[in-house]
């Protein structure tokens, strides 16, 4: 294929931007065109912080954390200037834990603890230990145990049984 044919048949939007609409699974991997995937995040989506939290707990909760830090990652980039690096941080937890999931430790653990310091940041800059009633204190106690569990053990962790609790 010519490069010309190859950026016709690319998936593009109309204004040529990347989609990538190939299914993926419930970690976010892609699975060939055709098969069966599980629902995408919308993207762009502007939630409330409270929606963001809940829907983005129901995810982590069925064992998707993928699709939890594209929630985080719509209200990363649609918040407030002052609230981005949180959101940021949850997103880069939600994402540690995908790579822990499905298998990549060095990567799992890195990001775990790339997110728990922006949200500890965060924290300390802030003085807010709750936003949202989000136990932050429980939170990074969950990721930097987990990103040690994960170096140390090298085995996918399962999603779901490793969701952390939002809130308390």
């Amino acid at each position: 294929m010519t490069s010309a044919g190859a950026a016709e048949a690319r998936d593009r939007d109309g204004e040529g931007r990347a989609r990538n609409a190939r299914p993926r699974d419930g970690l976010g991997r892609p699975l060939p065109y055709g098969a069966e995937g599980v629902p995408r995040q919308p993207e762009g989506v502007v939630r409330r912080p409270q929606e963001t939290v809940a829907q983005a707990q129901e995810l982590l909760d069925a064992g998707r954390p993928f699709h939890a830090h594209e929630v985080f990652e719509d209200a990363w980039k649609s918040g407030p200037e002052e609230e981005r690096v949180l959101w940021r941080g949850l997103a880069q937890l939600a994402v540690g834990l995908t790579h822990a999931a499905r298998g990549n430790a060095v990567g799992g653990a890195r990001l775990l603890r790339r997110g728990a310091g922006a949200v500890e940041g965060w924290e300390t800059e802030q003085g807010e230990d709750r936003p949202y009633g989000i136990d932050l204190a429980g939170l990074l106690r969950w990721a930097r145990e987990l990103a040690a569990r994960v170096e140390s053990g090298g085995r996918p962790v399962d999603a779901a049984a490793e969701a952390p609790r939002l809130r308390s």
